[in-house]
């Protein structure tokens, strides 16, 4: 499957329709990542079409040091940051109106799971939601976490740890039984 490097050297090269692909490809995903980050539905639409963007007019160079999926939720993780260094006031908002966590798991969840799940996201800390939605809802490894949020991987790999313990215990706190 193409991971999309190959689409943006061609639009490197030149073709206009291999930034469209990779837009309809990464666009929902990253969208809900930056979701994640700052917690605002509005503001992560613009910052996602603002990462395209800068795709598009400043045709930055993929070093190679990494997949280009996590290349570029780095963009994305980084114009996000710069947002909230510029907005500080703007970080917390209704649960509603952040990452779709009932989206994602439509078709895999249960209507209390999607409920429960969601409540516990609200509760946890910053960090781990972020490093929860990268390993299980984009697919991320440990490794290319580690490249997207810049901590090494042994780090990420503890924090990962700590993130489903927190869920698990703020699941368990909101009485949600396993099926499993």
């Amino acid at each position: 499957m193409d991971n999309g490097a190959s689409s943006y050297r061609r639009f490197l090269d030149g073709d206009e329709n291999a930034l469209t692909e990779i837009v309809s490809q990464y666009r929902p995903g990253l969208q809900s990542y930056i979701n994640s980050i700052v917690n605002n539905y509005a503001v992560a639409e613009d910052l996602t079409e603002d990462t395209f963007v800068k795709l598009l007019l400043k045709k930055p160079k993929d070093k190679g040091t990494a997949t280009f999926k996590t290349w570029l939720y780095t963009i994305g993780r980084n114009m996000a940051i710069d947002y909230l260094r510029k907005n500080p006031c703007e970080r917390y908002v209704p649960l509603d109106e952040i990452y779709d966590i009932a989206g994602v798991c439509e078709t895999e969840c249960s209507d209390d799971m999607q409920i429960s799940v969601r409540n516990a996201m609200e509760h946890i800390n910053y960090d781990y939601k972020n490093v929860l939605i990268l390993f299980y809802f984009e697919n991320f490894t440990i490794e290319e976490i580690s490249k997207i949020i810049k901590k090494p991987k042994k780090g990420t790999s503890v924090l990962l740890h700590r993130a489903r313990k927190a869920m698990k215990k703020q699941l368990e706190k909101e009485q949600f039984n396993y099926e499993n």
